[in-house]
C-alpha cells in the first residue's frame, strides 16, 4: 500500500493527489474554461446585437466644399444647412454636436433633406489653404460673430434660417424648426 501511494504521488496529474482527485480537478477546470468561452461568446453576441442597428443607421454626409454643395443642393432641391463652428476647440459646437448633428433623427432627416456644409474654424486640424480662404470669405458674407452659427439656404442661395449660438431646445424642436422652413 505504501508503495501504491509513492506511485500516485509521482506519476499522477497532480502530486499529491489521487487519480479521482485529478481527474475531478481537471474537469472543474475543463467546465469552468468552457463557461468562461461560452460567457464571452453570448457577451460578444450581445454587443454586437446592440450595435448593429447603430451600423444600419444612415450616416449624415458632411463636405467643406461649398460650392459643390451649393450645386448639389439646387440639383436635389434640398436646402443647404451651413455649421459654422470650431470643431476642434468650442464648447459650445461640441454640445451642439452631441446634442442634435450626432442623432439618428438629425442624420435621418439630413440625409433626406439637407445638404450639409461643415465651415470650420479649426486651432488644432490643418486645412488646404483653399478650404481656409472659402471659410473667411463665407464667415464675412454672413457677418459670423460666434460660434456655433447655422445658416440654412434655399437652392438659390437665399438664407432662410439663421440660428446663432448653442440651441437649447432639443432635437425635435430643432427638426421642427428646419421643417417649416423646408415647407415654406
Amino acid at each position: 500500500m505504501a508503495r501504491a501511494k509513492a506511485v500516485t504521488e509521482q506519476s499522477g496529474p497532480h502530486r499529491g493527489q489521487s487519480a479521482v482527485a485529478a481527474v475531478d480537478t481537471c474537469t472543474t477546470a475543463c467546465i469552468d474554461r468552457t463557461l468562461r468561452v461560452k460567457n464571452l461568446q453570448l457577451t460578444v453576441l450581445l454587443a454586437f446585437g446592440l450595435l448593429a442597428p447603430a451600423c444600419v443607421r444612415a450616416e449624415s454626409v458632411w463636405t467643406t466644399d461649398y460650392k459643390k454643395a451649393q450645386e448639389q443642393a439646387k440639383a436635389s432641391h434640398k436646402l443647404l444647412l451651413l455649421d459654422f463652428t470650431g470643431s476642434d476647440w468650442c464648447g459650445y459646437c461640441f454640445q451642439f454636436d452631441k446634442a442634435i448633428l450626432s442623432q439618428p433623427q438629425f442624420k435621418d432627416y439630413a440625409n433626406k433633406n439637407l445638404i450639409l456644409v461643415e465651415i470650420d474654424f479649426p486651432r488644432r486640424k490643418a486645412q488646404s489653404l483653399e478650404t481656409k480662404k472659402q471659410n473667411m470669405e463665407l464667415a464675412q458674407h454672413y457677418q459670423i460673430e460666434g460660434f456655433p452659427t447655422l445658416v440654412v439656404l434655399d437652392g438659390e442661395g437665399k438664407t432662410v434660417w439663421r440660428y446663432d449660438g448653442l440651441y437649447t431646445r432639443g432635437i425635435v424642436a430643432f427638426l421642427a424648426e428646419l421643417d417649416k422652413v423646408r415647407k415654406g
